[in-house]
């Protein structure tokens, strides 16, 4: 089949409704969401319900109703999620209605709850301290030993207790 372009679902979307939003207020959204390595789209709802029979993403359909937009990711939800809440404080006309992550339908809820997760970078560095805090307890642990001995040595030679 040539000319037939195949794409991956993305891993996360957010259906949101826009009403309200100016231009400059939709292009600062797209700016926030290109940083976080995700995208914005105005879709019509007859063709996007039309789109998503048969999909994963079927279980969305019934919110497909008034002004909708759809911000997606490939990569990481929590990002999405973040960029979303920040911007929405911001606009209060700019609302979420529900979203998909990774095959599981999410409420208004979810959403602002995955924005408060950790950051992937954060959970790693996490995940490194915790592997890293008993190798330091214990070289730490070791050095202890020889620095206590050497502080009761210089404390018996400054008093005299090694003379003969």
């Amino acid at each position: 089949m040539t000319g037939v372009q195949t794409c991956a679902l993305p891993i996360s979307a957010v259906l949101v409704d826009y009403k309200g939003l100016n231009v400059p207020q939709v292009t600062e959204l797209r700016r926030k969401l290109r940083a976080s390595k995700a995208s914005y789209i105005v879709v019509k709802n007859t063709l996007a319900k039309r789109a998503l029979k048969g999909t994963p993403f079927a279980p969305l359909e019934r919110y497909f109703e008034g002004t909708t937009a759809v911000a997606y990711t490939r990569t990481d939800p929590v990002a999405l999620a973040k960029a979303l809440t920040l911007h929405a404080k911001d606009n209060p006309a700019f609302t979420f209605r529900a979203g998909m992550v990774e095959g599981r339908v999410i409420n208004v809820a979810g959403i602002n709850a995955l924005a408060t997760l950790p950051s992937k970078e954060e959970l790693f560095a996490k995940l490194l301290w915790v592997i890293n805090a008993p190798a330091q307890r214990l070289v730490t642990a070791m050095n202890g030993v020889g620095r206590n001995l050497a502080v009761v040595v210089n404390q018996g030679v400054k008093e005299g207790k090694f003379q003969g």
